[in-house]
This record gives C-alpha cells, sequence and structure tokens, in this order.
C-alpha cells in the first residue's frame, strides 16, 4: 500500500498514469509562453546546426544508458544500454515533475532493477555509483571551463563557490562508499547521531512513531558498492568514461547551438555551458527552469552579445536539453516494465 492505493491492481496503473500525465500537461501549461517562444526562436536559426545539436543531445543519452548499464554490470547485473535508454528519458521526466534533487529518478532506477529481480542493496549501489560518474564526469568539463572562464577575466565567485560545492557532493558520496567498504561500524558510529536526530523529528511530527532503522542498510548499501568495484574496476571506469563523453555531447550541442545564430567565441561557448549546467544541478526549480535560461543570458552578455541574441541561445538551448528529454519521458514513462507489472493482478 503507497499513500492508500494498492499498486497490485489493474487499476492503480491507471490512476498513476493519469497522475503523471496531468502533472505533465500542467508543467505545459505554466510553460506555454516559453514554448511558443521557443518555436518562434527555432525558427530563424540555422536548421542544420539545429540537428546536428539535436543528435549531439541524443549522443548524451546514449552514453548515459550506455554508463548505467556499466555501473549495474560492476555490482553483477548484465543489463542492457538498450533497456537503460528509456529509463533515462523517464528519469528526467520524474526529476522535473517531483523535484527533488534527481533523486526521483535515481529512486524509479532502483525501482525497475528490483522488478527484474536485483538485490535493493545491489541497484542502490549501482544507482549511486552512476551519480558519483555523472557528476565526476561533469567536473572534467567543469574544470576546464573554470579554467577558460579565468583565463578570459569573466569568472565569478558564485560560479566557482557552486563548482566547490559539486566536488564537495563528490567526495562526500565517494567518501561514504570508501568508508563503508573498509570500515562499515566506524560509518554506522559516525551517521548514527544523525539516525538519532530524524528519529526525534519523527516522533514529534509523526506522533510518536520512529523511522525504519536506516543507517545500518544505507552503510551496508556503500560497503557493497565499494566492494563491487574493487571486484570490477574496468566496469566502474568504464562508466565514468561513458559519462564525460555524455557531457562532452552536451558541451557539442551547445556550440552548435550558438553557433546556429552565429555566436562563435570558443570561451564563451565553454564558460557558458558549464555555468549553465552548474545551475540546473543546483537550482531548486526542476532542472533548472527559469534560472539557467537567466544565468545563460547573463554568462553571453559578459562576453559582449546583445540581450536578444543571448536569449535567442538560451531558448533553442533548452528546448533541446529541457523540453525533449522530458516529452519523450513523458511518453516513454507509462511502458516501463515496472508500470506495466504493477498493473498485472497477483
Amino acid at each position: 500500500m503507497t499513500f492508500g492505493l494498492d499498486l497490485r491492481r489493474p487499476n492503480a496503473y491507471i490512476v498513476i498514469a493519469c497522475a503523471l500525465a496531468i502533472v505533465a500537461l500542467a508543467v505545459v501549461f505554466l510553460r506555454r509562453d516559453q514554448l511558443i517562444e521557443l518555436i518562434e526562436t527555432m525558427q530563424r536559426g540555422n536548421l542544420l546546426l539545429l540537428v546536428m545539436a539535436v543528435g549531439c543531445q541524443f549522443g548524451k543519452y546514449t552514453f548515459q544508458a550506455n554508463g548505467y548499464a556499466a555501473a549495474f554490470r560492476t555490482v553483477g547485473d548484465p543489463t542492457s544500454p538498450r533497456h537503460m535508454l528509456p529509463l533515462v528519458f523517464c528519469s528526467y521526466f520524474m526529476n522535473v515533475i517531483a523535484p527533488s534533487f534527481n533523486t526521483a529518478g535515481v529512486l524509479l532506477v532502483i525501482d525497475d532493477a528490483r522488478q527484474r529481480g536485483v538485490p535493493a542493496g545491489r541497484s542502490t549501489s549501482a544507482a549511486l555509483l552512476m551519480q558519483i560518474t555523472v557528476i565526476t564526469g561533469f567536473l572534467v568539463i567543469m574544470v576546464i571551463g573554470f579554467i577558460v572562464l579565468a583565463a578570459t577575466q569573466h569568472m565569478n565567485v558564485i560560479w566557482f563557490l557552486l563548482g566547490i560545492v559539486m566536488v564537495f557532493m563528490v567526495g562526500i558520496m565517494a567518501g561514504i562508499m570508501y568508508i563503508g567498504s573498509n570500515d562499515p561500524q566506524a560509518m554506522v558510529k559516525l551517521l548514527s547521531p544523525l539516525e538519532r536526530l530524524a528519529n526525534r523529528v519523527s516522533s514529534r511530527l509523526r506522533k510518536g512513531k520512529l523511522l525504519d532503522p536506516w543507517v545500518q542498510s544505507l552503510v551496508e548499501s556503500f560497503s557493497e558498492a565499494g566492494l563491487r568495484i574493487r571486484e570490477n574496476p574496468r566496469q566502474a571506469v568504464s562508466a565514468f568514461v561513458f559519462s564525460t563523453f555524455a557531457s562532452t555531447c552536451e558541451l557539442l550541442c551547445f556550440c552548435l547551438v550558438c553557433l546556429a545564430f552565429n555566436l562563435n567565441q570558443p570561451p564563451m561557448l565553454v564558460g557558458g555551458y558549464v555555468v549553465g549546467t552548474l545551475f540546473s544541478w543546483v537550482a531548486i526549480t526542476p532542472q533548472g527552469a527559469g534560472v539557467v535560461e537567466a544565468m545563460l543570458i547573463v554568462v553571453l552578455a559578459a562576453y559582449g552579445i546583445n540581450t536578444t541574441a543571448a536569449t535567442t541561445v538560451a531558448l533553442a538551448y533548452r528546448g533541446i536539453v529541457f523540453w525533449m528529454p522530458f516529452a519523450i519521458g513523458a511518453v516513454l514513462i507509462h511502458r516501463l516494465d515496472s508500470f506495466r507489472r504493477r498493473s498485472r493482478p497477483e
């Protein structure tokens, strides 16, 4: 039972599908002005370069699917990139309609693995490994971008601090995984005060009901992830390489969009992509909606691009990296095995 809805009944699938459709339509309705402006904007650019930009973005999702497959192979699940590709789009869709710092998409991937019979510890470990490689892959591009921004004297303290936050996030995840795999009990002791605090808050908010113990299971998951990586280092490295290629494809997509509207300053191309992607990670809006567009305009303006041209590029680029995967995910979400299996009576 989840929120009073029995997922074992056939009509549960219909309710879930309808709810997702309503939320998707609400997102489109609330952003309809941007969609109309986006269509008008696309008509003013070089069509061939825009098509190539779309192709590069699809290349990103293909590399991400291979990265997910490599992460799951690391923990002993021989899944294929073909199976993971729809999950890439569906994860993006879930992260938009359920803003949760990308955890909604991760939970969808874990649930799909559970439906395929992958133990919870392994699926969580694979998802964690993939998140680390995705952020680390972007960090490679980010370091290059920061060097370019600094060399052209367009570096901003806020952007630099956000980059430090990203590095800090990766360090925490990798550190917990490392300590958990080498000394699980030390990690349990480290996180136990946090669990007790959460239980005290829960007991007040839920009238005496405590949260289920989670520290031990979390540490066990991290520990298993670390051990699996040691056993299959080549697959873990493959996941990182695929994630780096994915970020490179998205960088090329941004460059092609800029070129389609006659913006061709190399430092601006790299710097604009890095700053825009940073804010898509840390913004409180779904996938940085609205925030990323504004920051792209700021970066382009810093290189002397007028507001009209900067807005045109920002809208076109976000149309490809935001609206395209959102629309594909909205179509594919109800076709996932996890949803179809829930629709069958047991």
